[in-house]
């Protein structure tokens, strides 16, 4: 990781909340923001505020997500979803996050990744599914 990436480092990024990221098992008229939508969000956030300060062939994976979803977003309404780095360790870094809409705080958590070598990673997997593979035959 670059110098820049610090304890304290933050950034926020505004999701609009469409169809795509809403629940519809409850009908039409109470489609909102899907947790699992605000999770993929969350992870994105921080990854991409990672990436932004990674080295050549760095990159970052989830391991751990805590959040508390505390209040509905409407579909058209826009998220805040703020992102600041509480523990950077190594390879180890956790975000805290807090989200909120135009009315309400929405969210509140942490999320944990590790910093990984892409070149490394990739041959961890192929050497699984190989591993898998040969399990099939």
């Amino acid at each position: 990781m670059k110098d820049s990436f610090k304890t304290g480092l933050s950034a926020t990024r505004t999701i609009t909340v469409d169809d795509a990221r809403a629940i519809g098992f409850m009908g039409d008229d109470c489609r909102v923001y899907a947790t699992p939508s605000l999770v993929s969000d969350i992870e994105y956030a921080c990854r991409d505020l990672a990436f932004a300060h990674s080295d050549k062939d760095e990159d970052s994976v989830g391991v751990n997500v805590s959040i508390t979803h505390m209040a509905p977003t409407l579909i058209g309404m826009e998220a805040e979803i703020t992102v600041t780095v509480s523990v950077y360790e190594k390879r180890r870094v956790v975000f805290d996050i807090t989200a909120k809409d135009t009315l309400d705080t929405i969210c509140k958590g942490t999320h944990e990744r590790f910093i990984v070598d892409v070149n490394q990673t990739r041959e961890r997997l192929k050497a699984k599914a190989a591993k898998a593979k040969a399990l099939e035959g």
